[in-house]
């Protein structure tokens, strides 16, 4: 099984992995050996299209050869264009949709009986919930998504349109499955959802993430709880409190503002502006001395002026994020942006980009340098081969997204172990320390 795009579509195959382990499947990582292969697709952006679609085409060669008997398309890609799947790639047996992740396995039985379909629900039904996950990510930490879709319609996404509107997902059923992780040997839950601070809004009439914490803090064997993709105007003085007062809960908050310009956020449709940004990230700091933020930022967006640009560059220079990523606007099909007069062009996008990212990087390295002599919590990743040393994770620092800290020692440590070190050094963006007395 190959899953693309982001964690939360990470989830989705982790609970079909559940189902088809459920029904006696086995699984490996060796396409060689694969009589099988799924599939589940992105596609957000230009490039996660792309990969989505040169990836079924090559599992597609595999299955025309006979190689493999049968090729299962799902998510994003699969939701929003099904027909096109099976008439340009005929080699798909089979298609789910991003809500009809439970008929993934009779849509693998009917394509290995060499029966083709499309197994499709609505994208506003009740979200898939409660199916136990296969964790896939080593074990000592797991995403649990915590609502389907979004309400925002922010003019260059295409969410809404394959993932529905908002849908919380009922606080019980995720109480039982993050404890169901915990006894799996989970250590640290990361939170997701397109927006994780209007949780519970729908089911319960109010945000209701700040009760979730405190309810998910109770489970035994959950160390850290990390929250991701918070849209910066729906976060709230409880919220505030709930992260700077609940030990369980990093303080770590990605936050991603897209842009600082009051122009292009509005023909973003978003609802927040420059004024209100510093606002809410002068709060948090004052709040949470030790908090570290992340953001992600869109560059060439239409009608994103020189002007416009240089007040997000003086924007991300003063604020000095711990992490930011920035990503070239993408034109999707079917976006309000999409159709916007004055697109940008693709080198003006990635030119941007790179100014961006060369400012960031110095703002890293001297975060970096600063956490020099601090004595923090690190989860141990894994040792490297042949060396006294292991790469670890501190609470500034999400799965795959984020950087490391090396650990030079020769104790015997083992993937998961929560433990105490001194930072001793820093190399750009990782950190390097030594274990010390809590």
């Amino acid at each position: 099984m190959t899953s693309l795009g982001c964690d939360k579509n990470l989830v989705d195959t982790e609970m079909m992995l559940g189902l088809l382990a459920s029904e006696g499947y086995e699984f490996t990582d060796d396409e060689e050996e694969a009589e099988a292969v799924i599939v589940n697709t992105c596609c957000f952006i230009g490039d996660a299209k792309e990969e989505s679609i040169n990836t079924l085409l090559s599992y597609g060669e595999r299955r025309r050869t006979g190689k493999i008997k049968a090729l299962v398309a799902c998510g994003c890609l699969a939701q929003r264009y099904h027909e096109e799947i099976q008439k340009e790639i005929p080699e798909v047996d089979a298609v789910v949709g991003t809500n009809a992740i439970t008929e993934v396995v009779a849509a693998l039985k009917s394509a290995l009986e060499g029966r083709t379909g499309q197994f499709l629900r609505g994208i506003d039904e009740t979200p898939v919930s409660g199916l136990r996950q296969l964790v896939t990510t080593g074990g000592h930490y797991a995403y649990l998504k915590i609502a389907e879709g979004c309400d925002k319609h922010c003019t260059y996404c295409i969410i809404p349109k394959v993932r529905g509107g908002y849908r919380s997902i009922p606080m019980e059923t995720l109480l039982k499955s993050a404890s169901d992780l915990a006894e799996q040997g989970v250590k640290e839950l990361i939170l997701v959802a397109q927006e994780t601070t209007l949780y519970g809004v729908d089911l319960y009439g109010k945000k209701s993430l700040p009760e979730l914490l405190k309810n998910l803090a109770k489970i035994p064997g959950l160390y850290w709880i990390r929250i991701l993709y918070c849209y910066p105007e729906e976060i709230t003085d409880e919220l505030i409190e709930v992260i700077a007062s609940e030990p369980k809960v990093c303080h770590y908050l990605d936050i991603p503002i897209q842009h600082a310009s009051d122009a292009v956020l509005k023909r973003m449709g978003r609802k927040t502006d420059q004024a209100s940004l510093r606002a809410i990230i002068g709060k948090l700091r004052e709040s949470i001395p030790d908090i570290c933020l992340r953001t992600t930022l869109i560059s060439g967006f239409p009608g994103e002026t020189r002007e416009d640009f240089e007040e997000l560059y003086n924007f991300v220079d003063e604020l000095e994020f711990d992490r930011l990523g920035v990503f070239p606007y993408s034109q999707e099909e079917d976006t309000a942006a999409a159709i916007m007069e004055d697109q940008v062009p693709e080198e003006v996008k990635n030119a941007r980009r790179d100014e961006l990212m060369e400012l960031q990087q110095e703002i890293a390295f001297e975060k970096a340098e600063e956490m020099i002599g601090q004595k923090l919590v690190v989860m141990i990743e894994g040792k490297v081969a042949e060396e006294d040393t292991y790469v670890a994770r501190t609470y500034r620092d999400a799965p795959n997204v984020d950087g490391y800290l090396f650990l030079n020692t020769t104790a015997n440590l083992m993937t998961g172990d929560l433990v105490p070190v001194l930072v001793t050094d820093a190399n750009e963006y990782d950190l390097i320390g030594e274990l010390c007395d809590e």
